[in-house]
């Protein structure tokens, strides 16, 4: 199915792996000019051939200076993918927390969104463009994470819907997507969120992997691969999805069992 992304420009933050590598990848196998944002930037974000910002999102002028790049080297934004997310705190539970780690975690996911998407809007607008914002399935059913890991991702979603709805008329389209456990780098990192909550378990990483997995009751048997989460990012970017709007994806293996 062609796409008809050839010549639109896509803005992705969080792209340096994961979710965001495989999207960037994706767009631009389907022609599509695009800008990764990540704090770090990785050898296999270059090598894509993007526009490459190295940028802290969780801050305003991270923002600033992605969203000001994107529009000085492109001329404009059609499209994009807010899918930086995360937090440093995946080991903490709710009495452990304290209002900076939440405001953190505020930061990182929601503020983001929200100001990404704001300083995007009026080329959005004038090119008539989409947004996808990445949640995740913990915004619905929140377990085995931090409390405030679902909160974000809570308010990602119904952001979603509500910039749909006041912007519909405007002619720009948004959507998100809510992926269940998905195979990253985060599964396999010695030093990651992972790898801390297998030790505060006092389990192998790769066995508590493989209970993660298994106590979701994931009815295809796996994870999802970042490829497929990027590949309905796309569809949902294009103008074969041009009637779809404040929709929310959930990409999960079937793990949520209710309608």
């Amino acid at each position: 199915m062609d796409l008809n992304l050839t010549g639109k420009t896509a803005v992705v933050t969080g792209a340096s792996r994961g979710i965001g590598l495989a999207t960037v990848r994706t767009l631009i196998e389907e022609g599509a000019n695009v800008v990764g944002a990540s704090r770090s930037i990785t050898p296999e974000l270059r090598e894509t051939g993007a526009i490459v910002v190295a940028a802290d999102l969780s801050t305003a002028e991270g923002v600033d200076s992605l969203i000001a790049t994107a529009l000085s080297e492109q001329g404009g934004i059609d499209l994009l993918v807010n899918n930086v997310g995360g937090g440093d705190e995946a080991v903490m539970g709710y009495l452990d927390s304290d209002d900076k780690q939440w405001h953190r975690m505020f930061e990182i996911n929601v503020m983001s969104t929200v100001r990404a998407t704001r300083a995007a809007l009026p080329s959005l607008i004038e090119r008539r463009g989409a947004v996808v914002n990445v949640s995740s399935t913990v915004a619905r059913m929140p377990f085995g994470v931090p409390a405030s890991y679902s909160a974000v991702k809570a308010a990602v979603s119904a952001l979603s819907k509500a910039l749909a709805e006041e912007f519909g008329l405007h002619g720009v389209r948004v959507n998100t997507v809510s992926p269940g456990l998905v195979r990253t780098s985060v599964y396999e990192d010695p030093n990651g969120p992972v790898a801390q909550m297998a030790a505060a378990a006092g389990v192998p990483l790769a066995d508590f992997v493989t209970q993660i997995a298994r106590s979701q009751s994931i009815t295809t048997g796996r994870m999802s691969e970042p490829e497929e989460i990027a590949a309905l990012i796309a569809f949902l970017l294009s103008a074969r999805a041009e009637n779809v709007t404040g929709a929310d994806y959930v990409i999960d293996g079937g793990t949520i069992k209710t309608v």
